[in-house]
């Protein structure tokens, strides 16, 4: 080796070290160093190098937190020994019972007792080998849990190694969603129309079976260890001394713990918790007894359920009855309408509540909330108030039923709901409620890529009037925009400075943009980025948006298709439309099996809701001034790549295994030659395009409905235009069978601890 490039691996070893060093002390122990520029320019440094270096690359990198593709499921992984839950109680006359217990099994013992915070979170398990994280699992059933490894490397507080030779250590703990990012996360669900998570344990549990770590990176997760495992080479004489030992590993362990030598000093402990429970930044409904003295578990053993070593003391839930005095309407950055209900000011878990969340109509009506009614009133995660219930029996009859406006309060335009959302939203993209978010989508990377204008910088514009829609951005004088004074969160004030040239260049890169990128800037409701790709593969150029004729076409066809009776000539209307929409826009129309009815017989790359949204877009003077605007600033995206090939037109896909390339590089050419992508198999996949080592739910599915299977030799015949002769996936071919177990064969996975020699004291 070089000795340059000895220099440059020994700095990419202190930049991972780095790095990871001011993550501890930015999530785990709240006392950063260095400001995030900083911070981002030794990340951006690594990354660099990493990239020039990928020999040198590492799997506990920073830099690899976030890797790889979506999974296609989980793995199951066997808890040994089995996480056990703990028995718990309301009453302290059973913590009294509970001493009493073990002063007469542990006789000749002496001990003393350890409370902590009871995290409402979900139980994890992280097993490490010779210091490095090798698995993170959930509880499961105790005895089988869900290999959720990559979903867990996204954590920022967990480290991926830890500075010990022990050949096996696994930590037990909580996976949980602090009060402020679960409240910051429902307001996205809300704003996206979707159903907010009921509480933050939910968000949390949701969150980390998602089945893709990029999204989980997303969701505002953090990570508590309070417990051991299996452990090989290393022994912990108390759980306080366990938990320091823990915390200089550079877990986050309980912030809060009382030493307590009777339980008069328990009793008086879970008092002191109990009134400091709001100001912890996670939900937590009780506290963890627990003997401190480790040597005394295995002697106690445990139930079939739980160890007998420790209880949970669960505090009674915090709830206030006041009265419904009117309800309002808030306009959110999506044009979401969101109802609060206007309560008789009443004291909850720690302040005074006047408002709370009503969520949407279906909530309201499903509740039966009136005006004028008696509700009662929590904190769904001790952090945002909403109405629960309502006491019926103190109805005097005079209480008024709420329906949604069916105009925006903020800019009287239309309100409408989506089918598959619960929640209304005012469709006028130039509402002033929503100028904000318009901007931050108009800048994100799926869009233009504006990487310099974030969310505060976004708020700023809108407010000093500089950007009162996206395309204002190409207007602004950007030496003036440098020395635009941006007040951060603290109150101190920044010059926007070199940022304004970074602004001007990648407008101008913008220009150049594929049209799908364009077509998602443009904020149409429902349309993401999936839908604005099949969107760009019917238009020739961004300018011929404006034109209905296509839009039109495929609304009547769905007319058509949703009238009754199904009489004769309706099915000749139906068959007659898709014909036309097939020859003039080809791949809009896929044929299914004829023998199903005349509704599943035909599927358009354009759906219904797609329909209705584009529609109600190009009718909005939004719409027409961004057109308008378009032309004046000469920019017309075109795809990149028309689609003239039609040699998988009407078909459509799904992917599973290692090809030959990338994925992207197969799904490119399916959709260049007319094809349709999925993500998962169903009745109407056409095709299973199938690599080494596939996806075991993929092809578990596509073997139960017999889909079709195609290998790659096979795939490009098909796109060549060759007659070819798949496998019915209930004959599994060779490339599967070779990578594809028999249950038979290989039973339920389970990690290979079970043969070592580890300390087995900790059971939950």
């Amino acid at each position: 080796m070089t000795v340059e490039a000895s220099e440059i691996q020994e700095r990419m070893n202190w930049l991972r070290t780095e790095i990871s060093r001011h993550d501890r002390l930015y999530y785990v122990d709240a006392r950063p160093e260095i400001s995030d520029v900083q911070y981002d320019a030794l990340w951006d440094e690594l990354v660099r190098l990493e990239h020039e270096n990928p020999q040198w690359l590492t799997a506990d990198s920073p830099t690899q937190r976030v890797s790889g593709a979506p999974i296609e499921g989980f793995a199951k992984v066997r808890h040994d020994p089995p996480m056990k839950s703990l028995d718990k109680t309301y009453d302290r006359k059973d913590l009294l019972d509970f001493d009493k217990f073990l002063r007469s099994n542990l006789a000749d013992a002496s001990w003393d007792y350890v409370v902590e915070p009871k995290i409402d979170g979900l139980s994890l398990s992280l097993l490490y080998r010779n210091g490095q994280l090798v698995r993170a699992a959930t509880r499961g059933n105790g005895e089988v849990g869900d290999d959720i490894t990559a979903n867990v490397r996204t954590i920022r507080s967990i480290p991926l190694s830890i500075p010990t030779d022990a050949p096996l250590v696994e930590v037990r703990g909580e996976i949980y969603m602090s009060r402020e990012g679960f409240a910051a996360l429902n307001r996205e669900e809300e704003e996206a129309g979707r159903e907010p998570f009921a509480n933050p344990r939910n968000a949390a549990a949701g969150s980390i079976k998602l089945l893709d770590p990029r999204e989980v990176a997303k969701r505002p997760l953090d990570a508590i260890i309070y417990a051991a495992g299996a452990l090989k080479g290393v022994e912990f004489d108390s759980h306080t001394a366990m938990m320091r030992t823990f915390a200089q590993w550079g877990f986050k362990v309980p912030m809060w713990q009382r030493l307590c030598m009777d339980m008069e000093q328990v009793f008086g402990a879970l008092d002191e918790l109990e009134a400091q429970r709001h100001r912890f930044p996670f939900e937590m409904d009780g506290a963890v007894i627990k003997i401190n003295q480790r040597a005394l578990y295995r002697q106690l053993g445990s139930t079939a359920h739980a160890p007998r070593f420790a209880r949970a003391y669960k505090y009674a839930a915090e709830e206030a009855t006041t009265r419904l005095l009117g309800i309002t309407v808030q306009v959110g950055r999506t044009g979401v309408l969101t109802p609060v209900a206007e309560l008789q000011p009443v004291p909850l878990a720690g302040s005074v509540i006047a408002r709370a969340t009503l969520h949407n109509q279906d909530y309201i009506d499903k509740k039966d909330i009136r005006i004028g009614d008696a509700v009662v009133i929590s904190k769904h995660g001790d952090v945002i108030p909403a109405v629960d219930r309502v006491e019926l029996n103190q109805r005097t009859g005079d209480e008024i039923p709420f329906t949604l406006p069916t105009q925006c309060p903020v800019c009287g335009g239309a309100v409408q709901r989506l089918e598959e959302e619960v929640a209304w939203r005012c469709v006028s993209p130039d509402c002033p409620a929503q100028r904000v978010g318009h901007l931050q989508l108009f800048v994100s990377r799926s869009a233009l890529d504006i990487a310099a204008i974030g969310g505060r910088m976004a708020e700023a514009l809108v407010e000093t009037q500089r950007v009162k829609r996206p395309l204002d951005l190409y207007e602004l004088d950007l030496e003036a925009l440098a020395e635009f004074r941006l007040i951060s969160e603290d109150g101190s004030e920044r010059r926007f400075g070199k940022k304004a040239a970074d602004v001007g260049m990648a407008l101008e890169r913008a220009r150049t943009f594929p049209l799908h990128r364009w077509i998602y800037a443009l904020g149409i409701p429902g349309i993401g980025e999936t839908n604005a790709r099949t969107l760009a593969t019917f238009y020739p150029d961004f300018m011929s948006l404006q034109t209905t004729t296509m839009m039109q076409s495929v609304a009547d066809f769905y007319a058509a298709l949703n009238k009754r009776p199904m009489d004769d000539a309706t099915r000749d209307t139906i068959v007659g439309r898709a014909e036309m929409l097939a020859q003039s826009y080809p791949g809009m129309v896929l044929r299914d099996d004829p023998t199903k009815g005349i509704q599943q017989r035909y599927l358009l790359a354009i759906k219904p809701d797609m329909v209705k949204s584009v529609l109600a877009f190009l009718k909005t003077d939004y719409a027409r001034d961004f057109f308008a605007r378009m032309e004046a600033l000469g920019i017309n995206p075109t795809p990149a790549k028309q689609t003239t090939a039609t040699t998988l037109a009407g078909l459509s896909f799904v992917i599973t295994g290692t090809l030959s390339q990338s994925r992207e590089t197969f799904e490119a050419l399916i959709r260049e030659h007319g094809g349709v992508l999925a993500s998962s198999v169903s009745k109407k996949t056409s095709y299973v395009l199938v690599g080494a080592n596939p996806g075991g739910s993929k092809f578990t599915k596509a073997q139960a409905l017999g889909t079709p299977l195609l290998q790659e030799a096979d795939f490009m015949a098909l796109i060549a235009g060759e007659p070819v002769v798949p496998v019915v996936s209930t004959v599994v071919p060779e490339v599967v069978a070779s990578a594809t177990p028999t249950p038979e064969a290989h039973p339920l996975p389970t990690v290979a601890v079970a043969s070592e020699t580890y300390v087995q004291d900790s059971l939950f």
